[in-house]
């Protein structure tokens, strides 16, 4: 095999690793069997559009990384308030939105984590539900993460580096399991949310989006999140533009209008 395909391998198997799934659970998901992954991997098999296309939704990552045309970006906690250089790919996450991230995450798995339908999927589209709902709301971000389109909808790009800062800190613990016989990865809570940190009426629309969305699956989530205008409107692998709420439809919008946009 080529130079190439060894590379596409080594990202593959790194990004596997990254997220904390077995070359067997990958199999599963692609439909292939599990000494397929490993010649992936070592480059010792050649690697369809179509198997690229669903790797990249499934390692959260877009096709032109996994093919070598663009960086991964590299997301970066700062723990302190203080000034940052940023590269052209970084994307600094500040102190005070980590702290809501983290603090928010904790709420939503307090109150719906033990539900079986709620994996990492799941919990992808309610934190973009809960930002882009209070975007639209207060016109001003809550956590104001960096979300991506992609086939299974927005997917939250700081997400896996804060996780691991918080199974670190003993914050929450990863679980595997599954779902109707799919491989599903669940995070439940070691302690309870620091509500000091959350404002009234932030905790009110978490609320809201929890009761209107925590008892769909992944699938359903998914589907949900194809007809909000934010992603309609961008292209695939793009960013999704926070300004973009301002032009939803019924059912996504929240705020009443008075010929004010």
């Amino acid at each position: 095999m080529t130079e190439n395909s060894k590379k596409i391998g080594q990202r593959i198997k790194k990004l596997r690793e990254e997220i904390g799934i077995s070359q067997q659970d990958l199999a599963a998901r692609l439909d292939i069997l599990r000494p397929t992954i490993s010649q992936m991997e070592n480059g010792e098999r050649k690697i369809t559009i179509e198997e690229l296309i669903k790797l990249s939704e499934i390692l959260n990552t877009s096709m032109q990384y996994l093919i070598g045309l663009e960086d991964q970006p590299e997301v970066v906690l700062q723990e302190r308030r203080e000034k940052m250089t940023k590269p052209q790919v970084r994307i600094s996450v500040p102190a005070k939105n980590l702290e809501k991230f983290k603090e928010i995450l904790l709420y939503i798995l307090g109150k719906v984590g033990s539900k079986p339908n709620i994996g990492e999927t799941v919990i992808y589209k309610l934190l973009y539900f809960i930002d882009f709902d209070y975007y639209e709301k207060y016109e001003e971000q809550l956590i104001g993460a960096t979300y991506i389109k992609n086939k299974y909808g927005p997917t939250p790009i700081e997400f896996k580096k804060i996780v691991e800062k918080m199974i670190k800190d003993r914050d929450i613990e990863k679980v595997k399991s599954t779902y109707f016989a799919f491989p599903q990865t669940k995070y439940l809570p070691l302690r309870r949310p620091n509500l000091s940190k959350l404002k009234a009426n932030e905790l009110e629309l978490i609320d809201d989006v929890l009761c209107r969305l925590s008892e769909k699956n992944a699938t359903e989530i998914s589907v949900h999140s194809h007809g909000d205008v934010p992603w309609l409107t961008t292209e695939n692998e793009k960013e999704i533009e926070y300004e973009s709420v301002f032009y939803r439809t019924a059912p996504y919008s929240v705020r009443e209008y008075s010929g004010d946009i």
